[in-house]
């Protein structure tokens, strides 16, 4: 039983080699099978930049957002965006904030000093301002602006005073308000260059990734 086993496999072993040496038809095989599938005259050899891109168009982009501004700030910041064509890929979040720190004008002498420095500040063109009329010390005050942190309350400082504004101030005044935040899908690094070159035209907003859903 043993040296018919052995016999068996001598028998497939010797069948295999003999095979192996016919031609390829004669086996039944087309030894040209790939040759057809691969269509070599269509085939393109990509460059570096070509392969990076490909692969870069695969890739969702980041989600940024940049703010925060008033709802005439994001105006403007979104007249800002409007060469870009972000179409659907622009949107804005609302979102109530703790304002600790402010920059204001004080008291001028009643309502007329107030409307005299209105005058002064629209010719200045400066369009973001409130004027203060709740009784106490700081009524008939000019509020320039609001802001979470002390640094966004002083690149505020040094722009109205870059543009010419006298008498500013820089306090301490804890507040909710409400802030827009323009966010940006799908913005990939040349966007995300773009938008960071015009942050600093805005000089109390951030640029961070899309806050997560809450």
């Amino acid at each position: 039983m043993r040296a018919l086993f052995l016999l068996l496999i001598a028998a497939n072993l010797g069948f295999y080699a003999w095979t192996r040496q016919l031609d390829p038809r004669e086996r039944g095989l087309d030894p040209e099978p790939m040759a057809r599938q691969i269509e070599p005259e269509q085939l393109k050899l990509l460059s570096p930049a070509e392969l990076l891109a490909r692969s870069s168009a695969g890739r969702r982009g980041a989600c940024a957002e940049w703010g925060s501004f008033t709802a005439a700030e994001a105006a403007r910041a979104e007249q800002a965006l409007a060469p870009l064509a972000l179409g659907t890929r622009l949107a804005q979040r609302r979102s109530e904030e703790t304002a600790h720190w402010w920059v204001f004008l004080p008291p001028q002498g009643g309502r007329q000093g107030a409307q005299r420095k209105i005058d002064e500040l629209k010719a200045l063109g400066v369009e973001e301002y409130f004027v203060m009329q709740e009784e106490g010390r700081l009524r008939w005050a000019i509020s320039l602006g609001v802001f979470r942190t002390e640094e966004s309350a002083r690149a505020r400082l040094e722009s109205l005073k870059a543009n010419n504004v006298r008498g500013a101030q820089l306090g301490e005044r804890d507040t909710q308000v409400m802030k827009v935040w323009l966010q940006v899908r799908d913005a990939n690094e040349a966007l995300l260059a773009r938008l960071k070159a015009l942050a600093p035209e805005f000089p109390a907003t951030e640029l961070r990734e899309c806050a997560a859903a809450g």
